[in-house]
């Protein structure tokens, strides 16, 4: 990767610039030069619009840990505190905690945008693996953030959460133990939940920047799906991307603006807002929305793996249930290599174009699913979800990329945008 250099007027920035090139790095990475290729849709904003909400999480949870007990005690009076007595403490909760939302369905929208696209295949398996890792790890962040306000929602999810690792043969209760920091969900928990919370987001920038080094040393997608190949295949990045970046990031901050100051507890569980009673078990656990396909698939597993009509059991329902629930995350670390085709955007693959729908439309039922009182027609459609989201990986992937008529490619992204002008 050949770096441009930087030469600031400042004598003070020269100096150290000289002995330190960080502009330098910074400006061959994602500088305003960047060459980038010229026909990036909106769907490319997403990816800036998660780093602004990575910032805001950074910011407002920075100051809310100012003002934050992490005492089962007093965790939920500091809460109550922050939002009456803290000048505009109402104001950073809610940003922090819609947030939080936001940052997800950015990060979702960005996610399926790489299905869609193809943005996982060669040589591009580092960026897309590290942003299952970022995927990951905001996962593991909002969960614990979750707990910290120690209402109703918060102590049982903790409880019925850390409770699945002690599904793990011969570790589980160890595992369960650490967590816990005793033999139940109490102060301690709270303690580490509290640390870790403040800890990942600061890991998750530092995973950013090698997702943004390695999108630089890969070079960016683009929707055909083809390589750049000439100087006119790409535009510099500022002005004609800062531009339409600016432009994404107004409408999802008045987005995100209504939900502070008109609907702030619409994506939350009332729930929450009731003190953590040990000794009173709420009518339904429900985890935040984003959690929701996951537990839908985690709940969807009600039976033992093993011989039929025997009473030998290989894996029995809760293991099965918690392996399926990380596998279909995992599974994408695995998806350059599932998906064969050599053709990476949808728009030239018309059979990968329907089935990709179809996922999303199962992501959805499975949002649905998880949301809703296991009994009735939805454990039925659960685990029709389940097994129509791992077949889509494991089967139906495959399969295409052997089988499917795919369309012809241009003969370059220049080419392309000549045609379509």
């Amino acid at each position: 990767m050949a770096l441009s250099e930087v030469k600031p007027n400042n004598k003070v920035l020269a100096w150290v610039e000289e002995r330190l090139p960080i502009l330098t790095v910074a400006n061959s990475v994602m500088g305003p030069g960047t060459p980038t290729p010229r026909n990036l849709n909106y769907w490319w904003n997403f990816g800036s619009l998660a780093a602004l909400c990575l910032i805001i999480q950074l910011v407002s949870g920075i100051v809310l840990a100012m003002h934050y007990t992490p005492h089962t005690g007093m965790a939920f009076d500091s809460v109550e505190r922050i939002m009456r007595d803290v000048n505009y403490g109402w104001l950073i909760r809610y940003m922090h905690a819609n947030g939080a939302s936001f940052f997800f369905i950015a990060v979702y929208t960005h996610i399926f945008r790489g299905f869609y696209y193809g943005s996982y295949k060669a040589p591009r398996e580092v960026l897309w693996m590290l942003g299952v890792v970022i995927f990951l790890l905001m996962m593991a962040t909002a969960f614990m953030g979750y707990v910290l306000p120690w209402g109703q929602m918060s102590f049982w999810g903790a409880t019925v959460i850390t409770n699945l690792f002690s599904a793990i043969p011969g570790v589980g209760e160890s595992i369960v133990t650490l967590l816990w920091g005793g033999f139940s969900v109490d102060n301690p928990t709270l303690n580490r939940f509290f640390s870790l919370h403040y800890l990942l987001p600061f890991v998750i920038a530092g995973v950013v920047v090698l997702h943004i080094w390695a999108k630089k040393i890969s070079d960016s997608g683009n929707p055909l799906g083809v390589e750049v190949k000439s100087n006119a295949d790409q535009i510099p990045f500022h002005p004609y991307y800062t531009v339409k970046d600016a432009f994404g990031v107004g409408v999802f901050l008045m987005v995100f603006a209504y939900f502070v100051f008109f609907a702030p507890n619409a994506l939350g569980h009332p729930d929450n807002y009731i003190p953590a009673e040990p000794l009173v078990t709420p009518d339904s656990i429900v985890p935040e929305w984003y959690f929701l396909p996951f537990y839908a698939i985690l709940r969807s597993i009600t039976f033992d793996l093993g011989i039929p009509g025997t009473d030998i059991v290989f894996i029995d329902a809760k293991l099965l249930g918690v392996l399926a629930m990380f596998a279909s995350i995992l599974v994408w670390l695995a998806l350059p290599w599932l998906d064969t085709s050599k053709v990476r955007s949808a728009k030239f693959r018309p059979t990968y174009r329907i089935f990709f729908w179809f996922l999303v439309a199962d992501m959805l039922l499975l949002t649905v699913v998880g949301g809703k009182k296991p009994e009735g027609i939805w454990p039925m459609l659960g685990l029709a979800g389940t097994i129509y989201y791992f077949a889509h990986f494991l089967v139906i992937l495959p399969l295409l990329g052997k089988k499917e008529k795919t369309l012809p490619l241009p003969e370059s992204i220049i080419s392309a945008v000549k045609k379509s002008a």
